[in-house]
């Protein structure tokens, strides 16, 4: 008892050292000399804090704190269950192998879009499947009649992210997948908390994804998550995750048989064997640490406020912006959509603006810029010798591919550091 104690005193001196130290954090903007960064995990001593009781806690695998922060990101959702994994890009891989395995595909049409970030599209091509590139529209995303237009016998369904948090015609898309009998996987890895016909994205497909790496809406350091509301595609998930594995026993399991009652009497091969070494699907190991689900679990709290600064900022600056509409634009937002923004969209409208050279005024003024992702997959050297096809000739994705980029808009982008920027445009478009 006496040890315990001792070691309970420890940590809270360990906690509160922490709690000085974040507070010895200068976070003076000083323009011209801090930079504007695209992107930006912001947190306090409580994610720090969690992070150390974890480590603390002695445990380090994915155990009871994994299990809670899924519980709670399915309740932010609005799905009956999720997945935690170590990054979105394993989150879009497992999604569609598990939508593979459950309705035992063997290959085919996906269709997607051409204006992505890779790992929308790689799990496609990684699990046998063929991508149908569509053109997006002046909201960056894939429009419904593009998709009916593209479907045809081998289509079997659609992968596509809501680019940049502004929302697709999701439910339109979701009607049209219904109908035809194909699945739809939706990628929110940018579209946390956007909202489309006043539901949350992420509940119109199968299966959707989120990303938690530190640019994002909130972060776990890395991570992943797939949100699920059938039961078995859930299961099938969570095996993959964790090596094919057939045994679903949590972490907080304490029947001596496991929660399947009888443990130790599958025969294999004429032997009885132990439930949790049996392996019924050819898995991998996409588990997160407990300390990132230990951080997640402090993130999650404030995930409206983050969301509604990301807000904030993006309409100053579309209020802002609108005086340089003669030389950039912002995309379109449908009406029935409400999102919101992972970055700041702008696409050069005037032939006497260089993409480049405006991109590089801003950088070398602190204020980082990011193209609009793969821009036109179909251009980039991975791509040139895939099996696809595509629909059209991509005049928009082509369009943002030369005139497109971002700005950083998250809750560490504060009214003064946005003013600044505004200073800079107006700087550089004087003198067009």
């Amino acid at each position: 008892m006496e040890v315990e104690n001792s070691r309970l005193e420890i940590r809270k001196k360990i906690n509160s050292l922490v709690k000085q130290f974040y507070e010895l954090k200068d976070e003076t903007f000083v323009p011209g000399q801090t930079h504007i960064l695209t992107g930006l995990a912001v947190y306090d001593d409580l994610e720090l804090n969690a992070i150390f009781n974890s480590v603390l806690d002695g445990w380090f695998g994915f155990s009871k704190k994994g299990e809670e922060f899924e519980r709670e990101w399915a309740k932010y959702v609005g799905t009956r269950s999720s997945v935690l994994v170590n990054s979105g890009s394993s989150a879009n891989f497992l999604a569609l192998d598990g939508v593979k395995k459950l309705n035992n595909l063997k290959g085919g049409e996906i269709i997607t879009a051409a204006c992505s970030f890779p790992t929308t599209v790689n799990p496609i091509i990684q699990l046998g499947f063929k991508p149908h590139f569509l053109d997006v529209d002046k909201s960056l995303n894939v429009n419904p009649e593009e998709i009916i237009s593209a479907i045809n016998e081998n289509t079997k369904g659609i992968m596509i992210a809501h680019t940049l948090g502004n929302p697709a015609k999701i439910a339109e898309i979701a009607k049209i997948a219904e109908e035809r009998g194909l699945f739809l996987i939706e990628d929110c890895c940018d579209a946390v908390g956007s909202t489309y016909e006043g539901k949350n994205c992420g509940t119109f497909g199968i299966a959707s994804t989120c990303s938690f790496y530190p640019a994002h809406n909130i972060t776990l350091g890395e991570g992943g998550s797939i949100a699920i509301n059938n039961p078995e595609l859930c299961k099938i998930i969570k095996s993959l995750r964790s090596w094919g594995r057939d045994c679903f026993c949590r972490s907080d399991e304490h029947k001596e048989l496991g929660a399947c009652n009888k443990r130790f009497d599958y025969l294999l091969g004429g032997i009885y064997y132990d439930h949790r070494y049996v392996y019924s699907q050819i898995g991998y190991n996409l588990k997160p640490l407990e300390l990132q689900a230990a951080m997640g679990l402090e993130q999650i709290k404030k995930i409206d406020q983050f969301n509604k600064a990301r807000k904030r900022n993006y309409k100053i600056y579309q209020q802002e912006l609108e005086k340089f509409d003669n030389y950039i634009n912002l995309p379109e937002i449908n009406p029935k959509a409400d999102p919101v923004f992972f970055g700041l969209p702008l696409i050069v409208n005037n032939p006497d603006v260089s993409r480049q050279d405006l991109m590089k005024f801003l950088n070398s003024n602190k204020i980082a810029t990011r193209f609009l992702f793969g821009g036109n997959l179909l251009n980039q050297p991975a791509y040139k010798n895939i099996d696809y096809l595509k629909t059209g000739e991509l005049d928009y994705t082509n369009n943002l591919f030369k005139n497109c980029f971002w700005l950083g808009i998250h809750p560490g982008v504060t009214e003064e550091m946005i003013k600044y920027v505004i200073s800079k445009f107006k700087e550089y478009f004087s003198k067009c």
